[in-house]
Parts: C-alpha cells; sequence; structure tokens
C-alpha cells in the first residue's frame, strides 16, 4: 500500500491518496481545488486514480472532486445523502471500495454534516483489520467536527458517530480531513493520532452523553464565506473565487482610531459577527453582514469608502479584511479588539 497526506496550511485541511503498489489503482480522498498536486504525484509514481472521495459537502473551502475526475476519469463518491446537483456514485454504510487488495471500508457518521462517512483502510496482506480510519470532521485530533452545520439533530448524530468509532482498535490510527481551522475548537494541531490516544486525551471523548450535547451546542461563527462555498460544493453555483487566498499585511485600526474615523462619511463599518451576537451588542451604525454571507453579499460592500472590519475581538475581522483586499477592495482596515474592546473603552453601544 502507499499512503499520502497532503497538509494544506491555508486552511488546515488535509487531503489523502491511497494506492495499491500491485494493481497501480489509486483514490483521493478530500482533494483540494489544485488538482495538480495529485496529477503530479500518480504521474511521478505511475498510479491511475480511479475513486475520488468526499467526506462530505465542505462548508470552509471547495472541492476539487469535479475537476479531478474531469481530469482523470475518475468515479467521483459522496454518501447517498449528499444533496448536489451534479451526479455521483452514492456509499451506504458497510460498502467497500478495492484499489487491487486494499479495502476502504465506508462507515456513515453523520453528525458535522448528515453526509459525513468515514473510511477504514485494510491492507490485507499485512492484517485483516483496519489500521487506519480518514474520519473527515468527525473525530479531530484533541476535538470532534462541529455539529451545528449538521442540522437539528446534529450534536446527538455526532456523539453516536464518535462513539462508533471508539469500538476500532487502540492501534488504529486517525487522518481527520482538518487539523485547525474553523470546523473544531480545540484541534491541537497534529494532523494525525490513534483512537487509543484519543480515546484517553480527547477532553470532549471524557464527557457524558449530556455534557457532550450541552458544550458541542453552543453557538459558533460559521466559516467565512460558507454560503458561496457551500452552494459550489453543491454544484448550484460557482464561487470558488470565494476560497481566501491573500496572505499579504492587514490594515487595522485602533478603537480610538475607529471611533475617530465613524464621524466621517466616507467610513463604512462592516460587521461580520453572528446575528445573535449583532442583536446582543453592536457598534451604533454598524453594518450587519455575518462573514458565512460575505461572498453571496459583496456588492453590499462598497467599494468607494473606507470599510471598517469589525468582529468580537478581532479575528474574523482580519480574515474577513484578507478577503476584501483580495477582491480588489482599496481601503479597508479590521478594528484591532472589536465590538468587546469598543465596549470596554465606554464608547455607547445598541442592543436589540
Amino acid at each position: 500500500m502507499y499512503f499520502k497526506q497532503f497538509l494544506h496550511d491555508d486552511l488546515g485541511c488535509s487531503s489523502y491518496l491511497i494506492a495499491s503498489r500491485d494493481s497501480r489503482e489509486a483514490a483521493v480522498i478530500d482533494p483540494q481545488p489544485d488538482v495538480q498536486q495529485y496529477l503530479d504525484l500518480v504521474a511521478e509514481r505511475r498510479y491511475k486514480i480511479v475513486a475520488i472521495i468526499d467526506t462530505h459537502l465542505h462548508a470552509d473551502h471547495v472541492s476539487g472532486n469535479r475537476d479531478l475526475a474531469a481530469a482523470t476519469g475518475a468515479q467521483l463518491y459522496l454518501h447517498e445523502e449528499a444533496d448536489t446537483l451534479f451526479p455521483f456514485h452514492a456509499l451506504r454504510n458497510g460498502d467497500a471500495l478495492h484499489l487491487g487488495p486494499i479495502v476502504l471500508q465506508v462507515v456513515h457518521t453523520p453528525g458535522h454534516r448528515p453526509e459525513a462517512l468515514s473510511l477504514l483502510v485494510v491492507n490485507p496482506p499485512r492484517s485483516p483489520e483496519p489500521s487506519m480510519v480518514l474520519s473527515g470532521d468527525t473525530l479531530f485530533v484533541g476535538d470532534v467536527g462541529r455539529p451545528d452545520l449538521g442540522g437539528p439533530d446534529g450534536a446527538i448524530q455526532q456523539y453516536h458517530s464518535v462513539q462508533k468509532l471508539l469500538q476500532l482498535e487502540d492501534y488504529v490510527e486517525v487522518f481527520p480531513a482538518h487539523f485547525e481551522g474553523a470546523c473544531g475548537k480545540g484541534m491541537c494541531g497534529r494532523p494525525s493520532s490513534t483512537i487509543g490516544f484519543e480515546r484517553r486525551f480527547n477532553p470532549l471523548l471524557q464527557l457524558s452523553e449530556p455534557e457532550f450535547l450541552k458544550l458541542t451546542c453552543q453557538p459558533q461563527a460559521q466559516p467565512l464565506n460558507m454560503e458561496a462555498i457551500i452552494a459550489t460544493n453543491r454544484g448550484e453555483a460557482d464561487f470558488e473565487w470565494a476560497m481566501p487566498t491573500y496572505s499579504g499585511p492587514v490594515p487595522e485600526v485602533t478603537i480610538d482610531e475607529a471611533e475617530s474615523l465613524l464621524g466621517g462619511k466616507d467610513v463604512f463599518l462592516l460587521d461580520v459577527r453572528e446575528p445573535w451576537e449583532y442583536e446582543e451588542k453592536r457598534i451604533p451604525a454598524a453594518y450587519h453582514l455575518p462573514q458565512s454571507q460575505l461572498a453571496t453579499r459583496l456588492s453590499e460592500v462598497p467599494q468607494d469608502r473606507h470599510v471598517l472590519v469589525t468582529c468580537r475581538s478581532g479575528g474574523r475581522s482580519e480574515k474577513a479584511t484578507q478577503f476584501l483586499l483580495q477582491m480588489g477592495y482599496g481601503r479597508v482596515s479590521s478594528v484591532l479588539g472589536g465590538t468587546q474592546a469598543w465596549a470596554e473603552s465606554g464608547w455607547p453601544v445598541e442592543t436589540g
């Protein structure tokens, strides 16, 4: 068996290539938009990509599944519950994909998304039992996938899906689809682990079911440009340009500078937090546009004014500012400390 993990530092994502040295057949799991990296690898090692699998419809990055399928003629696979507008081969719990002697066993693990799946990797020449699990956004290193994107039953399903994976042997290696990023709160940054280590040391796996549900049901900010990215991954639109690519310096203003600037007509204050945060407390005159909708509502952000971007404490506003710079906005700044620092400085706030 040949196994390759690709680490994509820009969004904290991982993708994978698994191949049989006997049949030369390969599968790519959770491919990124830059599909050339997979094509270069199989050309170098003389493998043939025959299967492309997404563990779920991603909310924080555009999948390269259809581009890679077009470039290779490989079959595209998703779980049968995936709600897309393009054809794919439907996978069900218990299905098995074969790459020569290598077996990829499908485990339906809903929670993060209804169609989420994990893949058990079995290499029969070495063992009849799984040695690895590609856990998608179900089980992370030090965390679990956020269940709020999975609908009203997401947290309950996530708990039981994780418990299903914990039935595996301690030695089974865990390779998730993320090692950091917006799809989990407490990922430790390591790209892999084992079932045994996570069972013992993952803090969320030490919780009872009621404690797990209470913690994971807490509201979280949705990923930047999520609506555009999901629409693209469903095949209903083409917002690949919504993927963040800008990594340069971010202009910033302090709270006092922002307060001074807001007195002028040439300034537009953009609040990219969630609706419940905006209603709870906001800077007066702030225009609300959640970061998950920024790409789909970009026309609402004027290009002829100095855009000040604020969030709770400055993390989201920095990313949103980078995206606006990427889209050609000439005057845009992130407000240091955000709404929280504004309130702590004694400046007036609005509620409701």
